[in-house]
């Protein structure tokens, strides 16, 4: 899995290829600052330190920009980073940009998904549609399975 460096939070450009030799736990979601995405952001950070214990890291992405993770993750105390997928370069590498019905009108969002990829760079499990309550002790879950 070839990825682009992009801007995230806490460091400069990512790539996925940086986490190579650890479990990463990449989750995709809408928007910063919503509920249902902070809620989501909250509950893995909450678990942080469970990741960390099996050597597993997590990303959050979404379109919005750098500066707005910054801000998103300075408010809620997020401790991985963030990254700003402005041009949907992961987000169509993972295939979750879908069209959405906002209002009574068709717009093309990120569909909320987690992929656990493993310390060699596959994708092991794929969350699709995801509902936030208990996500992220299933993902937890299905690292410790890795393990």
């Amino acid at each position: 899995m070839e990825s682009s460096a992009l801007p995230a939070t806490g460091s400069d450009d990512l790539t996925l290829q940086a986490f190579r030799g650890t479990p990463l736990v990449l989750y995709f979601y809408p928007r910063d600052n919503t509920p249902g995405c902070t809620r989501e952001g909250l509950a893995f950070r909450d678990l942080f330190a469970q990741f960390q214990s099996l050597d597993c890291a997590i990303v959050g992405v979404s379109r919005d920009s750098l500066k707005t993770h910054q801000n998103f993750s300075a408010k809620h105390g997020l401790v991985f980073p963030l990254i700003a997928d402005c041009d949907e370069i992961l987000c169509r590498q993972f295939d979750v940009i879908r069209e959405k019905n906002m209002y009574g009108r068709k717009v093309m969002g990120i569909e909320r998904s987690t992929f656990l990829i493993d310390q060699h760079g596959y994708i092991v499990r794929e969350w699709r549609k995801v509902k936030v309550p208990g996500h992220a002790e299933q993902v937890l879950q299905a690292v410790r399975d890795l393990n």
